[in-house]
């Protein structure tokens, strides 16, 4: 729902890593990027929403909204981190989260725009 929400308000490289196995505090990071701070904004707003409307509350916690270049947003078993471009390329979480499950996400959403 999370990446959904993200792909609406036109994130960039969405990926949905399983870090269940490896990580106590999560099971999914949902890790998306945007050109510009606004846009972050933007994105963070649509997921709160997305996720409110669809039954699963407010975030435990959102830090990073003062600079908006990595702003976090823990729902406890799902993080979704929304990278400004730029911060993402220097932190490279997918390479060091590299031995996890990716969830195939968009497949499973253009299967369902395609079903009857």
């Amino acid at each position: 729902m999370a990446a959904r929400a993200a792909d609406a308000k036109g994130a960039r490289d969405i990926v949905i890593l399983e870090v269940g196995e490896v990580l106590v505090v999560a099971d999914e990071f949902v890790i998306v990027s945007a050109p510009n701070d606004r846009q972050v904004k933007a994105i963070v707003d649509e997921v709160e929403q997305a996720v409110a409307l669809a039954g699963h509350g407010k975030p435990m916690r959102v830090e990073g909204l003062d600079d908006r270049h990595w702003v976090l947003v823990d729902y406890g078993d799902v993080v979704v981190h929304v990278f400004l471009d730029e911060t993402r390329e220097y932190y490279e979480l997918e390479r060091l989260w590299s031995d996890v499950p990716r969830l195939d996400w968009a497949d499973a959403v253009a299967s369902q725009r395609i079903a009857p």
